[in-house]
């Protein structure tokens, strides 16, 4: 069974920073792609950032780009994304998802097979 537990959620103030983790089990992490999502009230889920299998191919959305930083332990079994300079319209119910066969990330969030319950990011002074 597939297991996706996102942590590191929480409020902060504008121009503060958030490290979400992702812990997975049930799978070959180290030979998948990771990705990140987000989800905001009455908004569809957006992408966010994605990893390769090794870590050395990144993408990002155009919103966070240059301010959150997508990063993976394989020894681990975990994916992170560093949130900094964080904005109001950054805060939303964030998801790691998974698929169980893609090597390279990518921006579509059908191309992903297993997510995580979220974990709430509120950017609020």
């Amino acid at each position: 069974q597939v297991r996706l537990v996102e942590s590191g959620g929480g409020t902060v103030q504008p121009g503060g920073s958030l490290r979400l983790s992702c812990e997975v089990s049930g799978l070959t992490f180290s030979g998948v792609a990771m990705g990140w999502f987000r989800q905001a009230p009455g908004k569809e889920r957006e992408f966010v950032a994605s990893i390769s299998w090794t870590g050395g191919s990144t993408i990002y959305a155009d919103s966070v780009k240059g301010r959150f930083t997508i990063s993976r332990d394989n020894a681990m079994n975990a994916v992170y994304l560093q949130m900094n300079s964080l904005k109001s319209e950054d805060t939303a119910a964030y998801y790691c998802a998974t698929s169980s066969s893609r090597r390279y990330g990518s921006k579509n969030l059908y191309d992903y097979d297993y997510w995580g319950q979220s974990t709430q990011v509120t950017v609020s002074s």
